[in-house]
């Protein structure tokens, strides 16, 4: 979609009224779908050790560095697709949080999301990024939005999907998942995924995240849970990641936001239940140096995985217009 160039207050998918020109799904769904897998994705993950622990992140390309966020309960795998297409404008760096992925925390570490921005801090500090670009997801924008407030000389702009924004943080329907992670029983949801593929590629599983839920295949089932359940602290972590998202620490860095001189856009699905677009509004009208949204019309949470090239084609925009490269 090709967008014309609008002052920065206007809305460049053409408004946020249904039919007002956001991305049809139908349009989306005869491009390529990004369905790449572990075995084309063979880049080798790496490892650092911080004070926080054993980070795991997998790095590809070069050029000025950008940081893609996870969201819960998935990995820097998420990003295989958008990094695929983008290493060769950049180095991209994609991290697992604590308690997720293959990152190797204490057990009685600190998840809450401030942490995990000071964790994202500290894994630049060890492989010597001064200054990235953000690219985020669900429980990730969370992070971005932290580190813009507390780290704004490390951010260079922020690409911003579906993710907490403001008092949604947590959301509202996920209070019921959260209370089951408080009470150690959602890790049993989880583990399901293993074994019912049906039940993993379905509206009852993580597949109702997914435009497609189909799109949730047991073999990326195996990628983001496998390592989950490989110990009794990871199977407690992953569950604690969730419940530390509460007190929500966004609302009193709103101050902070409304100031930010850092380069923003939003990106977002509307078929989100989790995170509908009046928060992609939100983050429009308070940062002031927004480039605007673009909306994908009927796409939900995960939509970042499935259309990398969407993805990419922003991410660019973003850079070249924002920042120069």
């Amino acid at each position: 979609m090709i967008e014309p160039q609008m002052d920065r207050r206007y809305f460049l998918t053409e408004g946020l009224a249904a039919g007002a020109g956001a991305l049809s799904f139908s349009a989306v769904a005869a491009a390529e779908r990004g369905r790449t897998g572990p075995a084309d994705f063979s880049h080798p993950r790496s490892f650092v050790t911080t004070t926080f622990g054993r980070i795991a992140y997998t790095e590809m390309g070069s050029g000025p560095a950008a940081i893609f966020l996870h969201g819960w309960p998935l990995s820097g795998y998420h990003w295989r697709g958008a990094i695929a297409r983008l290493q060769k404008s950049r180095r991209c760096v994609a991290p697992d949080f604590m308690g997720l992925g293959h990152t190797e925390v204490p057990p009685d570490a600190d998840l809450a999301p401030a942490r995990q921005a000071e964790m994202i801090v500290a894994l630049m500090d060890s492989l010597g990024v001064a200054r990235a670009d953000l690219v985020s997801n669900d429980s990730g924008t969370t992070v971005a939005h932290l580190l813009a407030a507390h780290h704004p000389e490390r951010v260079r702009s922020m690409l911003l999907t579906n993710g907490d924004v403001h008092t949604n943080s947590p959301p509202p329907a996920l209070l019921p998942a959260i209370e089951q992670a408080r009470q150690g029983i959602l890790i049993d949801w989880f583990e399901r995924h293993l074994r019912e593929p049906s039940f993993a590629a379905s509206e009852e599983g993580l597949g109702q995240v997914y435009t497609d839920p189909a799109f949730f295949t047991p073999e990326l089932a195996k990628a983001y849970l496998g390592p989950l359940m490989t110990s009794a602290v990871k199977r407690r972590q992953c569950q604690q990641y969730g419940v530390a998202f509460e007190p929500n620490p966004l609302p009193a860095i709103e101050p902070l936001l409304r100031k930010s001189a850092i380069p923003a856009r939003m990106l977002w699905g509307t078929g989100d239940a989790l995170f509908p677009p009046a928060w992609a509004n939100w983050l429009h009208e308070a940062l002031l140096h927004s480039t605007g949204i673009r909306l994908i019309a009927g796409a939900k949470l995960f939509f970042t995985e499935e259309f990398p090239d969407i993805v990419a084609d922003e991410a660019h925009r973003l850079w070249t217009v924002e920042t120069g490269h």
